[in-house]
């Protein structure tokens, strides 16, 4: 088993004032030739945007966007003709194939919007643009990992280019759980939003990360009540 632990405090950081947004993997104008990806997970921003500010319009292609909530409601517009507002609870995939561009906006003027974004390379290029936004309860996260993300013609969350799948689970503390990988090859990032767990015998803390690869199973101790984020991607 091969592992990677990357420490909360160990992230880059830059504050905008609008937004304050922490980078686990090189990002913008931080860059760390050892922190570039894990596998086709290229990007996992952890971002706090403003009160009625946001991110203009802006161009991407050839990348699997997620963006995951974590307080408050965003804004999203793009030119595909969507205009939608994501909250907690939700989860949003854009793929960008051909090129979309799009807007993020904190939808209130009086409370902060926090949110994950993430980037996976797809395993196509230049397919057609294609949005897609699920909501998953917290009954069906409580103490199970919950398939939030997965491939193109899946039965199960929001559907990317990618043989990829994400999970999400609220867990009691005391709780131990296994993730067994469903392609052999891939790796796991693993991205603890709240509390403290035990991965493979590797304690995580809130908002450390730990990526996995080599390894068919994950054992997972709650070690408090804890919100995590698995992202199982080819190890590219």
């Amino acid at each position: 088993m091969k592992t990677t632990l990357h420490k909360a405090n160990t992230r880059g950081h830059a504050n905008h004032g609008w937004l304050d947004s922490w980078h686990t993997f090189s990002f913008a104008a931080y860059y760390d030739p050892a922190r570039v990806h894990f596998g086709a997970l290229r990007v996992l921003n952890d971002d706090t945007v403003a009160p009625g500010k946001g991110f203009g319009t802006h161009p991407h292609d050839n990348m699997e966007i997620i963006s995951i909530p974590l307080d408050g409601a965003l804004q999203h517009q793009d030119s595909l003709g969507n205009r939608q507002v994501i909250r907690q609870g939700d989860v949003q995939a854009m793929s960008a194939g051909t090129g979309v561009a799009h807007s993020e906006k904190n939808l209130n003027d009086d409370a902060l919007v926090k949110f994950l974004q993430i980037w996976v390379f797809p395993n196509q290029r230049d397919v057609a643009p294609r949005y897609d936004q699920k909501t998953f309860s917290d009954e069906d996260k409580h103490n199970n990992l919950l398939t939030v993300v997965a491939p193109m013609g899946s039965d199960q969350g929001v559907q990317i280019h990618q043989d990829a799948w994400f999970s999400l689970g609220k867990l009691d503390k005391d709780l131990t759980l296994t993730y067994d990988l469903k392609s052999e090859g891939n790796g796991v990032y693993a991205f603890l939003i709240e509390g403290d767990v035990t991965i493979n015998d590797i304690v995580l803390n809130r908002r450390d990360g730990l990526g996995l690869s080599d390894t068919p199973r994950l054992t997972i101790q709650a070690n408090s009540n804890a919100e995590l984020l698995l992202m199982e991607v080819p190890m590219i």
